[in-house]
């Protein structure tokens, strides 16, 4: 219900008003069934842009640390994600992908809609990275289409590390559903859900214009962070 009051009475039109996003290729998301919506990740505002512009309810998985925060601030953080369909997903560990997989085939298996990034984190600098093959995994073994999404303008509005979003306009693309039900069998294959993921991400590229890297973000950022040159303090005299 609390989805509902968000999405049509608060947030929602409030997002349509200070960001008057460009929506092209709605009509590609189905009516009704399950499906997944894979896109890009630029910004923190992504989770609650496109929501805001489907018209059916769409679940995201999250991670973890957006539900497990300390303090009345953390609770409120939890509950707000929550309410707004986010799954908390914990992204450490071998368990980690397993337990999103899982989570992601309950959202399907109740004929909804899973809105996922397969890039597994935010774009540090507004690039695409190789995409991760749990969206691969899901969507064969559930048999389900994938709607590649492009978010455009979002890493402008709302750059890694800023907690206000810049007010201008964005742009949000959805591309004809993928279908992959010639892989059908084949979710544990490595050269079949990697072939997946890369016809997913080359949707989403098509899509965004991005600059494209075969790498994952997470490594690519690790390895910038460890060259960039330390900061010291300061001594005092």
């Amino acid at each position: 219900m609390f989805y509902y009051v968000l999405k049509y009475v608060l947030l929602g039109p409030l997002l349509r008003l200070l960001f008057r996003p460009r929506i092209e290729g709605l009509e590609h998301i189905p009516a009704d069934g399950a499906a997944i919506v894979a896109g890009n990740h630029l910004s923190f505002s992504d989770h609650f842009l496109m929501p805001a512009i489907i018209r059916r309810r769409i679940t995201f998985l999250a991670k973890a640390e957006y539900f497990t925060g300390p303090g009345v601030k953390g609770r409120l953080t939890a509950t707000f994600f929550r309410s707004a369909g986010q799954i908390p997903v914990d992204r450490s560990g071998k368990e980690a992908g397993r337990a999103a997989i899982r989570e992601g085939l309950g959202v399907l298996g109740k004929g909804e809609l899973l809105g996922i990034y397969p890039e597994g984190t935010r774009s540090h600098d507004g690039r695409l990275y190789k995409g991760k093959v749990g969206v691969a995994v899901m969507a064969i073994r559930a048999q389900v289409p994938v709607v590649p999404c492009a978010m455009v303008g979002t890493f402008e509005i709302q750059p890694p590390g800023q907690k206000i979003p810049n007010i201008r306009r964005v742009t949000i693309r959805f591309g004809e559903p993928l279908d992959f039900s010639r892989y059908a069998g084949l979710e544990n294959e490595k050269a079949a859900v990697r072939a997946v993921t890369d016809e997913i991400m080359y949707a989403i590229l098509g899509l965004s214009g991005q600059e494209y890297v075969d790498r994952y973000a997470a490594e690519v950022k690790a390895e910038e962070e460890r060259q960039a040159p330390k900061k010291f303090p300061r001594l005092r005299r």
